[in-house]
């Protein structure tokens, strides 16, 4: 047996599979870094901050590795108890990551993440990356500014990219595949997601509230499927809107349900085009007072509580 042959057989069957955690502050570019790797819309994206609630994930195969990607909340100063609860599931999801992908903006040089993040994220120097997204908006001297705070407060020199003009890319995408651990792959390589498709369901239906209405409304709503039904044709899905007041829930509906239509239409049209079959969207919107800083009600609609929250009001 020719013993250079089977070395270089076992050489090209090694695989690469691990976690990546995307983090970084609000409106970094987390979300649509995430959709270009993955060329695939899987995370909902606004201009508004704070649009990620809950952690997204994508996979990404290549023919020697595989990369879970996890789009985390957004890094912030926690004003309430679902802010604390967007930190700790961000930070939950570093814990076990292979690799820490901390994106900054160019746009904000001023915007660092918190320091308790900073501290951790010093602790996890051997799987730590950093990257300096819209460098094709962000000015020179704020590039520079970001990376002598790389420099200073992480000891390492940051990536230069874009993930909207998709530059740099190719070299960050690099990086992150030879951080992957060395084993089989973790999941059937045509996937490209590890959450159900209702939880995507609502994050698109949570997408459109963002586009459609203004000031706090799209911060108060909470969306949860409460029927998927895709033995049907069309597809049944009965989804429920939670906001925090009644004034909000007449805001969301609209006159003669004006607004509440728009929005199923526009919901609808987005499904559609993700599971590739017709829609049925039944929506309807409650009230769950107070549900933003009450643990009760994050608990009820899925949200993780970090450690000993406050008891509710």
């Amino acid at each position: 047996m020719d013993m250079q042959a089977v070395d270089a057989s076992e050489h090209m069957a090694m695989t690469r599979a691990g976690f990546a955690a995307l983090v970084g502050r609000p409106n970094a570019g987390k979300s649509t870094l995430l959709n270009a790797l993955l060329g695939e819309k899987l995370s909902i994206v606004t201009p508004r901050a704070q649009t990620t609630r809950e952690a997204v994930r994508g996979i990404l195969t290549t023919p020697t590795t595989q990369i879970v990607f996890v789009d985390t909340p957004g890094l912030v100063e926690p004003a309430y108890l679902l802010h604390r609860s967007m930190l700790f599931a961000a930070l939950t999801e570093v814990e076990g990551a292979d690799a820490i992908l901390l994106l900054l903006d160019a746009t904000r040089p001023g915007e660092a993440p918190p320091a308790v993040v900073t501290q951790g994220l010093r602790a996890r120097a051997d799987r730590l990356i950093v990257a300096i997204n819209k460098i094709d908006a962000g000015s020179s001297d704020a590039i520079r500014t970001l990376t002598s705070w790389s420099l200073r407060e992480l000891g390492m020199a940051p990536l230069l990219v874009s993930a909207s003009a998709a530059q740099g890319l190719d070299v960050l995408r690099a990086r992150l595949e030879a951080a992957m651990p060395e084993g089989p792959f973790l999941h059937p390589e045509g996937d490209l997601a590890t959450q159900p498709v209702r939880f995507f369901v609502e994050e698109l239906i949570r997408e459109t509230i963002f586009e459609e209405y203004e000031q706090e409304i799209p911060y108060a709503a909470a969306v949860r499927i409460e029927e998927y039904h895709e033995d049907r044709d069309p597809v049944y899905i009965r989804a429920v809107i939670y906001v925090e007041r009644v004034s909000q829930k007449g805001i969301l509906i609209g006159k003669g349900g004006s607004m509440i239509r728009r929005l199923g239409e526009r919901s609808r049209e987005k499904i559609e085009a993700f599971v590739g079959q017709h829609v049925y969207l039944d929506l309807w919107v409650k009230t769950l007072p107070g549900w933003r800083r009450k643990a009760g009600a994050l608990k009820y609609l899925g949200f993780p509580l970090p450690p000993d929250p406050p008891t509710d009001n």
